[in-house]
């Protein structure tokens, strides 16, 4: 898609709020809607993917403790955790440790693939030294704003 030229004291004047709402809302938006294929919600794909990364390390407290920070829908985490477990996604063992079954992972990597495609598009016509300078950017307007402007561990 092509997109007009501006002189730079146009672009610098313009609300980064406004863009950083749209670019939220249409990216978020087009992942939720590629995870819904699934039956998914945001809080479920962090779920799994934390619990892809560090199989049987993760118990309820610690996602919750992990996660809550980047949600904005007062989710009911338990209520995430119970779906994942009742579709054989996730176990618990005795001691609490959350890990992924097969069936949980085959899930991930097929809602992956179309959250791929989200941020392949995205991307598209944007080189990665622009993209890695708008990130660096917008992290330091969150730091400036009092947020964290470091990258999630």
């Amino acid at each position: 898609m092509t997109i007009t030229t501006y002189e730079p004291q146009v672009i610098a004047a313009q609300p980064i709020g406004a863009w950083t709402g749209q670019v939220y809302h249409l990216v978020v938006g087009g992942l939720r809607e590629q995870l819904a294929v699934e039956g998914l919600t945001q809080p479920h794909w962090w779920t799994l993917n934390h619990a892809a990364g560090r199989p049987g390390g993760w118990t309820r407290a610690m996602l919750v403790e992990r996660l809550a920070p980047y949600d904005h829908q007062d989710t009911a985490f338990d209520t995430v955790f119970d779906d994942l477990i009742a579709r054989g996604w996730l176990t618990e063992d005795a001691d609490g440790a959350l890990t992924l079954t097969e069936e949980g992972e085959a899930g991930r990597l097929r809602a992956h693939d179309r959250n791929r495609k989200v941020i392949e598009r995205a991307h598209e016509g944007v080189d990665t030294d622009e993209f890695v300078t708008a990130i660096n950017v917008l992290r330091r307007v969150v730091a400036n704003m009092g947020g964290n402007g470091n990258l999630p561990d």
